[in-house]
């Protein structure tokens, strides 16, 4: 198992990848602010094939909400309503604080419906492809920490610490590409979905590059899912943040392991031995999510399990398990993530681990964790912004969602407390 300083070099080395800015898509990215940069895509086609995509995922948006499944149908009682011990209250009134300084024409743009489509229109990208809500880098400083509040306020210290290192880590990028007024640490946005309540659902929805995340809150009760976490370079090496660094447990703990398995085991668990393998099939790779299945508007997907069963690993395997699960469920507050992981816990005897690539200390590689209530999958990538044309270690994408309509707290919203809920026997009484 490679060390931390080895996995600290191999991070450092996006250096020997950095990009020839006299190019043209960076002489125009130079010029560019986060709407002509979208209007790069959607007006003028640039680049083909994510245009492509962006098309695909208006077709998907069309889909009735179906969720993640193994075989399309979704799984009943799975889930139910639960005290976890959510500081609702202090939500609640970090959220009213933002929506107080809100103009009229902004909130006009922030306020959705608890069933609005927008839900689902989150996506990974910089180009900023569903412009609702607002957007951080435009805002007066008072509100963009008004709205930072609401963040720290809903997430776990450590979740909160882990957002604000994605959004830094984004900026740096912005400034390695000289592309700060498309990529940088404001360059989000965030919209309200329902009423900000202590006792009925409402969420919100916080995204941008390489930073997505849903949340709905039910009471005390919290799904942030789906959420998306990424970095390219996944190090900062220079500059005020300096050593700050993503992500790189999600990776030493999955090839920890991976590397701890049997020769059989590793045989059944790989599915695939290359990143880009001859022997997938078509649509298993694509140039925006690579190796995922569960990006941004796959909320229908059906992704059988594959692998190897979690409940037949040993005591300490399962452990590596556990600490996989604490890292991707680490934007929850304590008590709601010790529920989840137990949740989790409960299905081992249907939770699949499968794996791509090899599992030396400087091999890229992909896996995924898979259950009734869970699917996280962690990737190296290929570059975007950075020079690497094969998948390298300093470039990392997970994500995290709940299937059997768990994502977007849409199986949570289909019950009802006691007592919630409009009275449905009103009558008028003259």
């Amino acid at each position: 198992m490679a060390s931390n300083q080895a996995q600290v070099a191999k991070s450092k080395s996006f250096r020997d990848y950095l990009p020839d800015l006299s190019t043209p898509r960076f002489t125009r990215l130079v010029e560019c602010d986060a709407y002509s940069h979208s209007a790069e895509l959607l007006e003028l086609q640039r680049p083909p094939w994510l245009y492509g995509l962006v098309m695909h995922w208006k077709e998907l948006l069309q889909e009735p909400f179906r969720g993640v499944t193994t075989d399309g149908t979704p799984r009943p009682d799975l889930f139910e309503l639960r005290d976890e011990g959510v500081p609702i209250a202090d939500i609640v009134s970090a959220t009213e604080t933002v929506l107080s300084q809100l103009t009229p024409e902004q909130k006009t743009k922030t306020l959705l419906h608890i069933d609005s489509p927008e839900w689902r229109t989150w996506s990974n990208p910089e180009f900023l492809i569903s412009n609702k809500g607002i957007r951080l880098d435009e805002i007066a400083a008072p509100l963009r920490a008004s709205v930072l509040k609401v963040l720290e306020t809903t997430l776990s210290p450590e979740g909160y610490e882990k957002a604000i290192g994605a959004m830094r880590v984004n900026h740096f990028l912005g400034e390695l590409v000289h592309a700060s007024k498309v990529m940088n640490e404001f360059s989000y946005n965030w919209c309200v979905f329902g009423t900000p309540s202590t006792t009925n659902p409402w969420g919100f929805s916080f995204y941008g590059h390489h930073l997505c995340l849903s949340v709905f809150l039910y009471g005390s009760q919290i799904v942030v899912s789906p959420w998306f976490t990424g970095a390219e370079p996944n190090l900062i090496d220079d500059g005020p943040y300096k050593g700050t660094r993503i992500l790189h447990e999600e990776e030493r703990l999955g090839l920890q392991l991976m590397q701890s398995l049997s020769a059989e085991e590793k045989e059944k668990a790989r599915i695939y031995e290359k990143m880009k393998d001859e022997k997938m099939p078509k649509g298993r790779w694509n140039h925006d999510d690579q190796r995922h299945v569960l990006g941004a508007y796959r909320d229908n997907r059906i992704v059988p399990y594959e692998g190897i069963v979690v409940d037949n690993l040993s005591a300490g395997q399962k452990e590596l398990v556990h600490g996989i699960l604490n890292q991707y469920f680490l934007y929850l507050p304590k008590r709601a993530r010790e529920l989840k992981v137990k949740d989790v816990e409960r299905h081992f005897g249907e939770t699949y681990f499968c794996w791509i690539g090899g599992w030396g200390d400087d091999d890229a590689f992909y896996y995924r964790i898979q259950s009734p209530v869970i699917v996280v999958e962690f990737d190296h990538h290929g570059g975007v912004f950075l020079a690497n044309g094969q998948p390298e270690r300093f470039h990392i994408h997970t994500l995290l969602r709940t299937p059997n309509q768990g994502d977007y707290g849409y199986a949570l919203k289909k019950l009802r407390r006691n007592g919630d809920g409009v009275n449905q026997n009103w009558v008028w009484e003259g």
